[in-house]
């Protein structure tokens, strides 16, 4: 996979901590740079690790459907992207954590609940890696520093400009997701 491949993976995936830092944005106010590293870090370190977890699932079965790895590929992404879309045009809900005190909002009890639910996507993706024979460790590092510079930037923006961008970046993220998972398709579909 090359890497404009693999960053526009990671972009699309870290859409939904993005826009969940945006909102953690909104709750700190006015934010330092050491608050947004640290959502930063919680986001991209589970955007890390869930592909990971994916990755040896996907790989213990992959000698099984191999004919079908890549439909498996495209199924994932297509159906991880639709739901982001989904979300996004949905009601707008106030997102946990937007009215918490500042303290309340970093505690482990705070982060470690969304981390794992704006990750569980990458999850996904890491089973479709194994399908696809992709090297798991440049991928898990593009897609957790991708994750953890778009959280703390996202902390800043919510910050500074309000929730007004969370359903656009999920709009946005889904609809990257869609265009990978048909690119692999279609790859591996004109290579046969």
């Amino acid at each position: 996979m090359d890497f404009l491949t693999l960053f526009l993976i990671a972009v699309g995936l870290s859409m939904d901590a993005f826009a969940v830092s945006i909102c953690k944005g909104l709750t700190l106010g006015k934010t330092p740079l050491g608050k947004c590293a640290y959502v930063g870090m919680w986001f991209g370190g589970f955007q890390a690790l869930m592909p990971i977890i994916g990755y040896f699932v996907g790989v213990s079965f992959r000698s099984s459907i191999e004919r079908f790895d890549h439909w498996i590929a495209f199924a994932l992404l297509a159906l991880i992207g639709i739901n982001m879309i989904r979300e996004s045009l949905g009601k707008e809900e106030e997102a946990e954590g937007c009215t918490e005190c500042d303290k309340k909002a970093l505690s482990v009890r705070s982060m470690f609940p969304m981390a794992v639910a704006t990750s569980i996507d990458a999850l996904a993706v890491g089973v479709g890696f194994a399908f696809l024979s992709v090297d798991i460790w440049s991928s898990v590092i593009c897609i957790g520093i991708t994750t953890f510079a778009l959280s703390a930037v996202g902390v800043k923006i919510g910050s500074l400009f309000g929730s007004r961008y969370k359903s656009k970046a999920e709009l946005a993220g889904g609809i990257i997701l869609i265009c990978i998972g048909l690119k692999i398709l279609l790859e591996h579909l004109f290579q046969s």
